[in-house]
């Protein structure tokens, strides 16, 4: 069964057959838990959802830490399963414990692969102007006359 809003999908769930069964998804539920964050531990759809124990310790590190708002930022982690999978996610989570980096905002941070950035060179191409644009080398003495002489 597929579920269209605004003529975009917005669900699809395998057809249930028989008599006064139902089939929740978790992640469908995820953004009304963010408005209601009590709701979490009751949650009929969460029922049965298990997840690595790398999330509980990050939703015990969050309530613990942050007064009353711990539980809203855990379940803005667990939104970042409406779009990267539990084992990306769970890799995620690990290495921001491991940090004690743990906020959302921290947690996406290791989803999203590093460049390399001692590669990179800085192009001058359609940027005439910067051609003429010379840099001078740093005086460390006046960093010396900071710090009192010691260095």
């Amino acid at each position: 069964m597929v579920l269209c809003a605004d003529g975009s999908e917005v669900a699809c769930h395998t057809r249930i057959w028989d008599d006064e069964q139902v089939c929740f998804d978790p992640l469908h539920y995820l953004a009304l838990l963010e408005t209601k964050p009590g709701a979490l531990d009751h949650a009929r759809p969460l029922m049965g959802w298990t997840l690595p124990e790398c999330f509980a310790l990050l939703r015990r590190r969050l309530e613990s830490e942050r007064d009353g708002d711990g539980t809203r930022e855990y379940i803005k982690v667990l939104r970042l399963l409406e779009k990267h999978s539990l084992p990306k996610l769970r890799r995620a989570v690990e290495q921001a414990l491991a940090v004690g980096a743990i906020t959302r905002d921290a947690v996406a941070q290791f989803l999203y692969p590093r460049e390399d950035w001692s590669a990179t060179l800085f192009s001058l191409d359609g940027h005439p102007h910067l051609r003429h644009v010379r840099v001078a080398a740093p005086n460390l003495a006046s960093y010396t006359e900071l710090v009192g002489g010691v260095v």
